[in-house]
């Protein structure tokens, strides 16, 4: 398997519009997903990083560093992962997880959140997997 994960590029643009649907983002369409993409590449907080294999794109994980009081450089946040279907499975989630690991211990961070719906139970034990625990509900609200 000659998996390779990267920074996204726009010709990425469509397979993340594709999964970040599949997520449940109903605001990112064509328009907007080239200027957004253009913006964060401008703003070192946020990185999106994609996996490709045998140059397709079968996954990504984006996320911001976030600013929190009693963590001086602050935390990562992850705001999303996912990893088509026909390639789920196959270690990808996992590459992608620890790549994201090793950008946040670069950045000399010592946290990583994420938050995930109460629906999405195979990615609940996926996390877990990797470390990561309950201790929180997350909350929304549109405005």
């Amino acid at each position: 398997m000659n998996l390779v994960i990267r920074e996204i590029e726009a010709p990425d643009y469509p397979a993340v519009l594709s999964l970040l649907r599949e997520l449940g983002n109903k605001a990112v369409n064509e328009e907007n997903i080239g200027p957004y993409y253009k913006k964060e590449k401008q703003d070192d907080n946020y990185r999106t990083f994609v996996a490709v294999l045998d140059g397709e794109v079968v996954g990504f994980i984006t996320m911001v560093q976030a600013m929190s009081v009693g963590l001086p450089v602050g935390y990562l946040k992850i705001n999303g992962l996912a990893v088509f279907p026909e390639h789920r499975n196959k270690g990808i989630g996992s590459r992608l997880l620890e790549h994201t690991q090793q950008y946040a211990a670069q950045r000399e961070l010592s946290f990583m959140g994420l938050a995930t719906g109460f629906k999405r139970k195979d990615a609940h034990r996926f996390y877990e997997r990797h470390g990561f625990v309950t201790d929180s509900y997350a909350y929304s609200k549109m405005l």
